[in-house]
């Protein structure tokens, strides 16, 4: 930090920014506590990335606890991170970026906005990675098997991002910043990092990233090769659904990719055994889960006690001894989360991304191992998803593609998921009743099709 920055009062640079963020947070796409009132801000931590005395823009990055008491608890003080640009005037192509202007305090007078939208600010971040080392409580870092940085990039931001904000810098490299942050390692850093020492070549490696180190370690943002000119998953099957062709080529090397990804992570990080007392709390919390959701969503009232079968036949297992091995997985693997490169065949390159996990869940929970069906699960919804798109529904689509998908995770090494069908069908239960929750909230004309799962489920 320079000596300005390290002279700069903190105490008076939030309440200075408070009102500002009061409006302008709660309308940000990565702000999780949306419908509540935002009551105060601290501040956690304070960087001058760029300093704020030139006549030039500078760069402030803060992490800030948001005070929001209506929210579950553990979320009632989300912490985000902020990158603010400051300058005396905000040129034209910047005013998207406006956040506002302070009226009193240490930046009273001058302009404040959102930096990751100056590509001048942007192109100081990857600066920042090139060189291992600390400013202030940050920590630049690099994977060691990485190639250097390459030259002078243009940054672009990345749209589609939904819980974080990403940066593409010249089609060479993608910074995904996450927005809302928890004290421990991050898994899109965690795994990645190390299926890249395990050298699996399913996953973009991490060339560099940022820390922060005090208070607390906090993983807030990871840059890695941008996989220029590969094609969406989801978006693929939704072409293939709107031309009238099957999916299964593609499914079956979706389970093959998906069993390679987790017996690298099986092979590199430690595993463990789901024994009877484990059993019983996973079940348990999946009956919570479903009950909690009944109660939030009156239409899985009828079909709770039919679900809660599967919960109750997975506990059954593991009282008469049943086994299973847990690891660190996706846990949030759909078709969203896969591109493909090399052209439009269905056995060109896939590859897996995004591994942070459901961002609403704890980031212990998220880090913590499961058997790998999760990650089949979630595959499993997303052919249905997609199906669902469609109109008339072809319920065979997605019945095809399911089959070919396990086929594929079986073929390549892993056991096959239809060979144990009382967890396949908890864990496929679990996430749909987790889907009827979320579209009930968010979107709910897709209510109809989890409802569709979960008729099926609990018929099963």
């Amino acid at each position: 930090m320079s000596e300005a920055a390290s002279t700069r009062t903190p105490v008076a640079l939030l309440p200075s920014l408070a009102p500002l963020l009061h409006h302008w947070l709660p309308r940000q796409r990565w702000f999780a506590g949306k419908g509540h009132p935002v009551t105060g801000f601290s501040l956690v931590a304070a960087s001058e990335l760029l300093p704020l005395d030139g006549t030039g823009p500078g760069l402030l990055h803060l992490l800030v606890r948001v005070q929001q008491p209506g929210l579950a608890a553990g979320s009632s003080q989300d912490c985000y991170q902020l990158l603010l640009g400051v300058r005396e005037t905000l040129p034209p192509h910047l005013a998207p970026a406006l956040i506002g202007r302070p009226a009193e305090g240490p930046l009273a007078g001058r302009t404040v906005y959102e930096g990751l939208l100056d590509p001048r600010l942007a192109e100081l971040i990857l600066e920042r990675l090139r060189t291992p080392g600390s400013l202030g409580p940050l920590r630049f870092d690099r994977f060691d098997k990485a190639p250097a940085l390459g030259g002078a990039l243009v940054a672009r931001p990345l749209e589609a991002e939904q819980s974080n904000s990403s940066l593409v810098y010249g089609d060479a490299y993608i910074l995904k910043v996450f927005r809302r942050v928890q004290p421990g390692p991050n898994p899109d850093l965690e795994l990645p990092l190390a299926l890249a020492r395990a050298g699996c070549g399913r996953v973009p490696a991490p060339v560099a990233w940022y820390e922060s180190s005090e208070p607390e370690p906090y993983t807030l943002g990871v840059l890695q090769l941008f996989l220029r000119g590969s094609q969406d998953g989801w978006l693929l099957a939704l072409d293939a659904l709107a031309r009238g062709r099957t999916f299964t080529d593609e499914a079956r090397a979706l389970g093959r990719v998906t069993a390679e990804v987790h017996t690298a992570l099986a092979d590199e990080l430690p595993t463990v055994m789901l024994r009877r007392p484990q059993t019983e709390i996973l079940a348990a919390a999946m009956t919570q889960r479903l009950e909690a959701a009944a109660q939030s969503v009156p239409a899985l009232l009828p079909y709770a006690p039919r679900l809660r079968t599967a919960f109750d036949a997975l506990a059954a297992l593991g009282r008469s001894g049943r086994v299973w091995r847990a690891q660190r997985v996706h846990g949030d693997l759909h078709l969203g989360q896969t591109l493909r490169g090399g052209g439009r065949h269905a056995d060109g390159h896939w590859s897996v991304i995004d591994f942070e996990g459901e961002p609403a869940r704890p980031l212990a929970d998220r880090r913590r191992p499961q058997p790998p069906v999760i990650d089949v699960a979630g595959m499993l919804r997303s052919f249905d998803y997609a199906a669902r798109t469609h109109r008339p529904w072809n319920p065979s689509w997605a019945e095809h593609c399911r089959t070919a998908y396990c086929e594929g995770y079986a073929e390549a090494g892993g056991a096959d998921p239809r060979t144990e069908p009382e967890l396949l069908r908890a864990y496929e239960t679990d996430k749909a009743v987790y889907e009827v929750v979320y579209e009930a909230r968010h979107r709910p004309d897709w209510l109809p099709v989890p409802m569709a799962a979960i008729d099926r489920l609990a018929a099963t």
